[in-house]
């Protein structure tokens, strides 16, 4: 009895809506609406109905139909979940719209030119062994260009894909062999047939300068030494300290006296603690690291004139972090080299092909 007043009352109910002005339209839209629902919600689901684009422009349409009472009375089949995705939505879309770039070019600051990006990776194929930040120096020191290590890496992790096998060619390892070594401070290396050559560098740690290097067969005693350092200083100056470690050699009573005539006062360093001697002991490491050990000599004066021709590439050519970027001739009060055009330049050998250095075409 209770369910036929129901359905008596809904009927007059949608009599009374027909009626109406635009009631027609506004029935028939949510019935078919209801419908809708009710396809929706028998579908076999585990969890609430997930609605398709075409449910969902057919759920927006009718809705355009019905008055705000009955709308919220029909919409039971969309999620509040639903409802908030769509304002993300809304939201996103206000804020892209105000604040994104009216240009359509890619946004941030434009990289280096193209002729900047040529040269750095002709340089870093002409010398494998330049790191970023001594390629991000040379670039600034010789084209008067400002560029960063981190954009020389990332340019190289794109463009430049190294050759496969390491080391020097033939024609330069060959080319190396016809005459010398370098090196820094006393140390000592090996020749190609194994003999023992000790190499004595003298240094201006202010400037970073090299002041030349002499070479000694055989074993060192207290005239070889004073003999190797008089022949570095000849024609260079005299200084008025120097700077040495603790080892033995420095300790010969001719060494000393040999001081005490050229008027030098001898510093020593902290026993047993090479960091006290940092720059002489640096310098050894680079030359090893950069030359002798990409080479070989044969004898004392073919490992003598490979240091001279070092020794003019690291003073001249070689930009240095410590000194911003400067070599350390130009450090030492030496004209500045005037900067090159990117539209025109061509590569120099140094150290017979192992170092490739861009100068003025």
């Amino acid at each position: 009895m209770r369910a036929v007043v129901l359905l008596f009352v809904h009927l007059i109910v949608s009599v009374a809506k027909l009626l109406g002005p635009g009631g027609g339209k506004g029935l028939l839209a949510e019935t078919l609406l209801l419908r809708h629902q009710l396809i929706v919600l028998t579908r076999t689901r585990e969890r609430a109905p997930n609605l398709k684009s075409a449910d969902r422009v057919f759920l927006g349409l009718c809705s355009l139909f019905m008055t705000n009472q009955r709308l919220h009375r029909t919409a039971i089949a969309v999620r509040p979940a639903t409802i908030l995705g769509f304002h993300a939505t809304l939201r996103r879309r206000k804020y892209r719209r105000l604040f994104s770039a009216r240009s359509r070019g890619k946004p941030g600051p434009k990289g280096p030119s193209p002729e900047v990006i040529r040269a750095i990776v002709e340089m870093k194929r002409r010398n494998p062994r330049f790191g970023c930040p001594g390629i991000a120096r040379q670039v600034t020191r010789l084209f008067d260009v400002e560029i960063d290590k981190d954009v020389v890496r990332r340019i190289l992790a794109r463009l430049y894909r190294p050759e496969p096998g390491g080391g020097p060619s033939w024609l330069t390892f060959l080319g190396q062999i016809r005459d010398s070594l370098w090196s820094v401070d006393l140390f000592r290396c090996e020749s190609m047939l194994l003999k023992t050559h000790w190499v004595l560098l003298v240094m201006d740690p202010y400037s970073r300068r090299i002041v030349g290097f002499a070479v000694q067969a055989g074993v060192v005693d207290g005239p070889a030494l004073c003999r190797m350092f008089n022949q570095v200083i000849r024609g260079a100056g005299l200084p008025n300290h120097l700077s040495s470690d603790n080892d033995p050699l420095f300790t010969y009573h001719r060494w000393l006296a040999n001081l005490r005539v050229l008027e030098i006062d001898e510093i020593k360093t902290v026993p047993r603690v090479p960091v006290s001697h940092p720059f002489v002991e640096r310098l050894i490491g680079t030359v090893r690291r950069e030359y002798l050990d990409q080479t070989l000599f044969w004898n004392a004066y073919d490992l003598e004139s490979k240091l001279a021709e070092y020794r003019a590439y690291y003073n001249e050519e070689r930009a240095h972090a410590s000194l911003g970027g400067q070599t350390p001739s130009e450090s030492a009060g030496d004209r500045l080299r005037e900067p090159i055009s990117m539209d025109d330049y061509r590569w120099k050998q140094h150290c017979r092909g192992l170092f490739q250095l861009p100068i003025a075409a």
